[in-house]
């Protein structure tokens, strides 16, 4: 018996979920050999190599002109911030931890897409916003036993991954998506370069370092042509929850890897961030057209120079 396309759809989002997560604890687990700059420089290496071969098979680097466009410029200059901030909390919080902070993008998005393009957001949608934010101050505590610096740099790699997500809404239809993708692994990868000595410099790799890092790549770019293909199957309000998945498979993968045991902070903040994106999902279905929250899981949960 064949799956409904709405259910053909969570699947490949759940696949998604799970290939981005198993890059993170990758990422994670090589942060003990390596700083971010050399991550970045690394991963970013295969990831051009990956992206640019798709982007020039199918075309999309005829043009390289496009790629000029403001708002292309900003999207690139906010995935660099997004990418430096994740990699640094992610090297010093749990996966867990950092990945439920992320789940606040949505929120970030839909109050963005408010403050900037003027989109209505009712008072509903204002209140679950206020409480999924509420939800990312309970994980972050800050001014509390458990509190740490790091913490904040995941919010602010939420902010960076919103601005990067209004700033793409905005990109000219024309322009394609595989050269946007593949511009921005390029700056990621030469800005982890120059951020190499400010960082501490190059570390000897061993190579299962080299060939996790290879493998979170390619777990990536599986994980972004599976959401992409989930977001053109069903219907997004459908398919959109299937992404608070990955925040279970974060929570596994750190207990089983790093022995990250969430706390009860931790559990409630990251329910509340979870049951706010629901409700704003529901929202915006019943509402109207004009998804921000929806639309914002497209081919970038996370920055792409994960």
């Amino acid at each position: 018996m064949s799956l409904s396309p709405n259910l053909q759809g969570a699947v490949y989002m759940t696949v998604a979920m799970a290939g981005f997560t198993v890059n993170d604890a990758i990422t994670k687990f090589v942060s003990e050999e390596m700083n971010p700059a050399q991550i970045m420089l690394v991963r970013g290496l295969f990831a051009c190599v990956f992206v640019g071969l798709l982007a020039w098979r199918r075309g999309a680097l005829a043009d390289l002109r496009l790629a000029l466009q403001p708002m292309v410029g900003l999207r690139v200059a906010a995935e660099v911030f997004a990418t430096v901030t994740f990699l640094a909390a992610l090297a010093h919080l749990p996966i867990a931890n950092v990945s439920a902070v992320l789940q606040a993008l949505p929120l970030a998005v839909t109050m963005g897409a408010a403050l900037v393009f003027g989109e209505g957001v009712g008072w509903r949608r204002w209140l679950a916003i206020a409480a999924g934010f509420a939800g990312v101050l309970v994980i972050v505590r800050p001014g509390f036993e458990g509190f740490s610096l790091y913490s904040l740099l995941a919010l602010a790699s939420v902010f960076f991954c919103a601005v990067r997500d209004l700033a793409t809404k905005r990109i000219p239809q024309h322009v394609p998506t595989l050269l946007v993708s593949t511009m921005t692994t390029l700056v990621i990868m030469l800005t982890g370069g120059l951020l190499l000595q400010p960082f501490g410099g190059w570390t000897p790799m061993s190579g299962q370092s080299f060939g996790l890092l290879a493998l979170a790549s390619v777990l990536l770019l599986i994980g972004y042509q599976a959401i992409i293909t989930a977001m053109r199957m069903g219907e997004i309000s459908f398919i959109a929850p299937f992404r608070y998945t990955s925040l279970l498979s974060s929570i596994m993968l750190g207990l089983v890897i790093f022995g990250d045991v969430p706390d009860l902070a931790m559990i409630v903040g990251a329910l509340v961030i979870v049951m706010s994106g629901l409700y704003t999902l529901y929202r915006e279905r019943v509402v109207g057209p004009r998804r921000p929250a929806a639309e914002s899981t497209g081919p970038a949960m996370e920055p792409d120079g994960i």
